[in-house]
């Protein structure tokens, strides 16, 4: 069994690191062509085949509530960034897709925000511990979540 004190010590860390690294990543992030919580929507999408997915897988990977996600995603299909359509499998369901349109500004914003990544995630650590803490993070993930859309829960 984990001790008590060390897991709750783990976590406080990983939490202030977290908020430490989005605030300042969201300190440069370029909110004039896409708000953080839409490119991160848009971020889901781009990683899947075809660039399309269920609106409910797109719910699971995503902090914001669902009715915000369906808010966003009005807002997003707008402005021709994303387009949804029903699910031919399940006529309840969503199928949200990105737009060329919507490829090109992530692509876009995304080479902005890997650089702003390279600069304050990249400065205090080396390749190895990089690779370390990518591999922690992804195993306590999976240890409590099902596997993202489109991830391999092996790691591979």
């Amino acid at each position: 069994m984990t001790d008590r004190v060390i897991a709750v010590a783990a976590w406080e860390s990983v939490f202030r690191a977290q908020v430490t690294v989005m605030r300042r990543l969201a300190e440069g992030f370029p909110s004039d062509l896409v708000s953080l919580n839409e490119y991160d929507v848009l971020f889901n999408i781009a990683r899947t085949p075809e660039r399309r997915l269920r609106l409910k897988d797109l719910n699971r990977s995503v902090l914001i509530s669902q009715p915000s996600v369906s808010r966003m995603l009005d807002r997003l299909s707008a402005r021709g960034l994303v387009a949804k359509a029903p699910d031919p499998d399940d006529g309840r369901g969503t199928i949200v897709s990105m737009t060329a349109d919507g490829f090109a500004l992530y692509r876009r914003v995304a080479y902005l925000h890997i650089e702003a990544i390279e600069r304050n995630v990249g400065a205090g650590l080396d390749d190895d511990e990089l690779v370390a803490l990518t591999d922690l993070c992804r195993r306590l993930r999976l240890a409590i979540a099902e596997p993202l859309v489109g991830e391999d829960p092996a790691g591979a």
